[in-house]
């Protein structure tokens, strides 16, 4: 069975954006090509009872097994050494993907406290549009009485398109809540 957001993109999505941008062909209408999410653990890396507990967590709200990164170079000041445990990170594609960015728009993010919108300002000059989430539980798959200690995480949604404008046309159809720009 395909995903919902998959059928309301190849449906209606991608003949919309064709359509308002004047596009010639379908292959240039912007496309989501991978979603990736990064845990950072710092210190709690080296532990591995933590580790566990975030790999859980981060593969019951991913739907995959997540990687774990390493440290590429020892900095004394950050307390790190090399080819030690970083954080943790899930790279999305496919039917897994548009199911993510599905339970992130309509479920995770209206749980989130004090919530106001996205910024505008997350998007790369390639048109990739990048945020962070402050609390992981905000996700009903993780459960919040086995969480030891909450954790945010990092959100990437790589886009091919031509411009920043064609990745925010595409993601307001599907329903990212971005702030609305004021004129004062």
């Amino acid at each position: 069975m395909t995903p919902r957001l998959k059928d309301l993109y190849n449906k209606q999505i991608q003949v919309d954006l064709q359509k308002q941008f004047g596009m010639k062909n379908l292959l240039m209408v912007p496309k989501i090509q991978k979603v990736v999410v990064n845990m950072g653990l710092g210190i709690d890396g080296n532990d591995n009872k933590i580790l566990k507990s975030c790999e859980d967590d981060l593969s019951k709200l991913s739907g995959q097994k997540p990687v774990i990164t390493k440290f590429k170079k020892s900095i004394s000041n950050f307390k790190t050494r090399k080819n030690s445990n970083a954080g943790l990170k899930v790279t999305l594609r496919k039917d897994k993907m548009y199911e993510f960015i599905d339970r992130l728009v309509n479920i995770a993010l209206p749980r989130i406290k004090d919530f106001r919108g996205l910024s505008l300002k997350g998007f790369d000059k390639f048109g990739n549009y990048s945020f962070g989430v402050k609390e992981h539980i905000i996700f009903p798959e993780v459960n919040f009485d086995k969480v030891d200690k909450i954790r945010g995480l990092d959100i990437s949604i790589i886009i091919l398109s031509m411009s920043k404008d064609h990745s925010l046309e595409l993601l307001k159809k599907f329903n990212f809540p971005f702030k609305s720009e004021r004129s004062n």
